[in-house]
């Protein structure tokens, strides 16, 4: 039987638990499917993905960097993914045309409502202003936070960022020296998290019962994770269930297919936790 090929690209990418994640998704709904991982140089995105396209694949998930090389790539956008400017799915037709998706923010929202953590009516602090965060504004401020401050290394980046999305709420940008206040929610949309390091960050920025999310993951907590702990957040979460609920919509996207997340999750956690 002719196994039907996706993968996950990115750089780095030997971190990632995509592969596995699609293995448990395919057996539990019974599709005859391969997922790998795909290191792309970092001039060599599009060469990657239109040589996979090439050899037979059907389809592909981008992470970091690629997320707007992705969105640029593409001949049609959903509209969440033209909203976002960034694509982390890539559906490939049989007419030749690549769509692009992103499926990160339904995942985010999805994950943080299951852990009970509100947005409605909450402060909201995101750090940074790369393809990660554009992913996912649009669905947080659907959830209606009181205000959300997006907060970058470089300001101004993170002020536009705020205005292409000022028609869907509370969103402002600033500079992270520039971070006032306390938040209910933060979440880490940087990827220093990758390389073993976090943005810097005031020691006052938790509100009482804050809950902190770092949308990167790995077998320790992250470095976010350990100064929100140290900082008192109630809750410390990873991006693991993010990854997880991502995923789920991305194989709905190309299987037509809605796997069950939660064996999935507890599998990964049980293993995460040895």
């Amino acid at each position: 039987m002719m196994l039907d090929r996706y993968a996950v690209i990115g750089n780095p990418i030997a971190h990632s638990q995509s592969p596995r994640i699609h293995a448990l998704f395919a057996a539990q709904s019974g599709q005859a499917m391969t997922y790998e991982r795909i290191l792309a140089p970092l001039d060599g995105f599009r060469e990657a993905v239109l040589r996979f396209r090439a050899e037979g694949g059907r389809g592909m998930n981008v992470t970091v960097p690629f997320k707007l090389q992705a969105a640029e790539l593409c001949d049609t956008l959903s509209e969440r993914a033209a909203r976002a400017g960034a694509v982390n799915t890539l559906i490939f037709h049989p007419d030749g045309t690549i769509e692009g998706d992103n499926t990160d923010g339904a995942g985010l929202v999805r994950d943080l409502l299951g852990h009970g953590v509100r947005i409605e009516d909450q402060r909201v602090l995101i750090l940074g202003a790369g393809g990660a965060v554009r992913g996912v504004l649009a669905p947080l401020l659907a959830e209606r936070p009181r205000e959300l401050v997006i907060a970058n290394r470089t300001a101004d980046k993170a002020r536009q960022l705020a205005a292409d999305f000022a028609d869907l709420g509370p969103v402002r940008g600033c500079g992270l020296e520039a971070l006032m206040g306390s938040f209910d929610l933060i979440i880490n949309g940087t990827s220093a998290s990758l390389s073993g390091e976090r943005p810097p960050l005031a020691d006052d920025l938790l509100a009482k019962g804050a809950v902190a999310y770092d949308m990167a993951y790995g077998q320790e907590p992250t470095p976010f994770q350990c100064w929100a702990q140290a900082h008192g957040a109630r809750l410390a979460l990873d991006g693991l269930g993010m990854l997880v609920e991502q995923a789920a919509e991305s194989f709905y996207r190309w299987r037509g297919v809605r796997p069950d997340t939660v064996p999935v999750r507890q599998t990964l956690n049980a293993s995460h936790a040895t």
